[in-house]
C-alpha cells in the first residue's frame, strides 16, 4: 500500500464512515489540532524527562490518537467497532489523578507565573498552550461532541501545567513571577 492515496488532492477528505468534507471542515480543523498537540507531546519526550513523565506522556499520546478518531467519526459509531478508541470518564479522572500527583511535589502558586524554566518545562508550557487551541476548536464545534472529550482536554492543560512545574522544579529552574 502507498502512502499516497490522491483522495485528498481535490481538498477533500473521509471522514469514518465514508462522508466526504472539506478539509478546511471544523471537525477535520480539530482532529488536525490533536495531531499536532499529540507530535508537540512527542517532542517534549525527546527531552530529559523522568521515567515517570515519559510514561504519562506516552499514554497522553494513545489517548489522543482515541480522541481524535472520535472527533473523526461524527456519527459515534466507532465506539461500538473499536472500543479501544474511546476517551471515558475514567480518562479524566485518571488526569486528575496525576494533577494531584505532580502538584503536590511543587511549592503552591501565590502568582501568575511566565512559561519557561528548563528545556522540558518550556515544552510542556509550549504544549499546553497548544492543548488549551485543541480545546476551543472542540468547544467551538457544532454539533457539539461529547463533553467528556472537553473535560478530558481541560484536564489535559492542567496536567501539561503541573508537569511543567514538576519538571523544573526536579531540574532546580526556578519558576519567574509575573
Amino acid at each position: 500500500m502507498k502512502l499516497y492515496t490522491r483522495t485528498g488532492d481535490s481538498g477533500e477528505t473521509s471522514l469514518f464512515g465514508k462522508a466526504r468534507v472539506s478539509k478546511a471542515d471544523a471537525r477535520v480543523d480539530a482532529y488536525g489540532e490533536v495531531d499536532e498537540l499529540g507530535a508537540w507531546i512527542g517532542f517534549v519526550r525527546t527531552h530529559d524527562l523522568d521515567p515517570d513523565m515519559d510514561d504519562v506522556l506516552l499514554h497522553v499520546q494513545r489517548d489522543l490518537f482515541a480522541l481524535g478518531a472520535q472527533l473523526a467519526d461524527p456519527s459515534g459509531k466507532i465506539a461500538e467497532r473499536v472500543t479501544k478508541a474511546f476517551i471515558t470518564d475514567d480518562d479524566v479522572t485518571r488526569m486528575e489523578t496525576l494533577i494531584d500527583r505532580f502538584d503536590s511535589v511543587v511549592p503552591p502558586l501565590s502568582h501568575f507565573i511566565l512559561s519557561g524554566g528548563g528545556p522540558a518545562g518550556a515544552a510542556l508550557h509550549l504544549t499546553r498552550t497548544v492543548c488549551r487551541r485543541v480545546e476551543r476548536r472542540i468547544v467551538a464545534l457544532t454539533p457539539p461532541v461529547d463533553s467528556v472529550l472537553v473535560r478530558y482536554v481541560n484536564r489535559l492543560s492542567d496536567l501539561l501545567f503541573a508537569m511543567a512545574r514538576a519538571a523544573n522544579h526536579r531540574s532546580g529552574r526556578p519558576e519567574t513571577a509575573w
